[in-house]
């Protein structure tokens, strides 16, 4: 099978998926980037170890010949002058695509938006979504699209798998709190600040890691120096390569993801949970859905709940005994079903199955290219 995937630029999170790939389709296949990766990821260290033989740009001849005979084309954020290129050639279409209603559903927007990606998509064209949020299928119904032609998808950043989980799980430090990102307002940060005020003056053991770098960083030291808890509680650790985050994941206890519903899906949630740490996810984040089933691998609350959240992460400081069996469950939802090796194995399934124009309905009933029906916002219940 002769796969082209093309997209903006090419990350260490789509490495694990693009491997599996190139080698299953016998080396058949592509990833096309269309531009450079901006300086805030560079400076986190994503730019690292990304030559790949299966990686080029628009203008190199693999594109068109990879174009000759194409199965399936894969397209994610692309110009669409040449996603509508590529698509003629390919045999298969799917969009890969994050939530795109990512502020909410404007009414004054609204019809530009759907004639936009009513242009984007026509009738004629069957093309399928791969969603990369499990809000993706519900934001494109409400405009009519892609309804019925939906499967679940993501990142599926490296997965490491461990000698021993359970002595990776009793060597973690069970009160380090982890929280890994860039420090921009719609990942909220600053509601860990909050939640540490709170866990001091219930008067908790712990300490904070924030890893990380971006325009909140300097009122968020303020914030913890003025409220006593900079260094004393909370540790700025600045920015790190991806290896040096999973280490640091690796020895702590719990991991706090905090991000809204602009978070289209959020691999750092995939790598907590890899880690054998136990989690505290926000609803709205796109890969909190798929990913964590509250009380069993994780801890759901709703975004922007600060009082839920303190509750969920002192339950665990707590609790060893429930912070030692989410993080082990939580590894093993990763090992065993959301990995790049499962995804890869089953988008070859589902596009053989499509492209016999056989129903696909049924080859997976959860996990990576399943089904992916309409989630409504408030999905969650406490």
């Amino acid at each position: 099978m002769r796969i082209l995937f093309c997209s903006n630029y090419f990350t260490h999170h789509q490495i694990p998926l693009s491997d599996a790939l190139y080698e299953l389709t016998n080396h058949n296949y592509c990833f096309v980037a269309h531009k450079e990766m901006d300086a805030e990821r560079k400076n986190l260290g994503w730019e690292n170890d990304l030559v790949r033989p299966y990686t080029c740009s628009m203008a190199d001849q693999e594109v068109q010949k990879q174009l000759n005979n194409l199965d399936v084309l894969i397209a994610g954020s692309f110009p669409e002058r040449q996603t509508k290129e590529y698509g003629k050639k390919a045999k298969l279409f799917f969009r890969y695509s994050e939530r795109i209603l990512k502020t909410g559903n404007s009414l004054l927007k609204y019809p530009k938006r759907f004639f936009h990606w009513h242009a984007c998509n026509p009738p004629w064209r069957k093309a399928y979504m791969l969603c990369a949020s499990a809000y993706t299928a519900g934001d494109y119904a409400k405009f009519g699209l892609f309804r019925g032609r939906c499967y679940k998808w993501g990142y599926f950043p490296e997965t490491i798998r461990y000698p021993s989980i359970d002595d990776l799980i009793d060597r973690k430090a069970k009160a380090t709190i982890l929280w890994c990102g860039r420090f921009l307002d719609w990942k909220h940060p600053d509601d860990v600040i909050e939640v540490a005020k709170r866990l001091r003056d219930a008067g908790c053991c712990f300490k904070i890691e924030m890893i990380g770098t971006g325009e909140m960083e300097q009122q968020l030291k303020r914030q913890a120096s003025e409220a006593g808890l900079l260094e004393t509680n909370i540790r700025f650790l600045g920015a790190m390569s991806p290896e040096a985050v999973r280490r640091h994941m690796g020895s702590a206890g719990i991991c706090l993801f905090t991000s809204d519903r602009q978070e289209g899906w959020g691999a750092v949630l995939n790598e907590a949970m890899n880690s054998g740490c136990a989690v505290v996810a926000s609803d709205a984040a796109g890969a909190t859905p798929y990913l964590v089933n509250d009380g069993v691998n994780g801890s759901v609350y709703h975004s922007g709940n600060i009082q839920e959240l303190y509750e969920k992460v002192r339950r665990l400081l707590e609790n060893t005994t429930m912070q030692y069996s989410f993080g082990k469950a939580a590894y093993q939802t990763i090992t065993e079903l959301w990995n790049a090796e499962v995804a890869a194995k089953r988008f070859l399934q589902l596009s053989n199955a499509l492209l016999n124009g056989k129903d696909a309905s049924g080859l997976f009933a959860n996990g990576p290219c399943s089904p992916a029906k309409p989630l409504r916002e408030d999905w969650y219940q406490r």
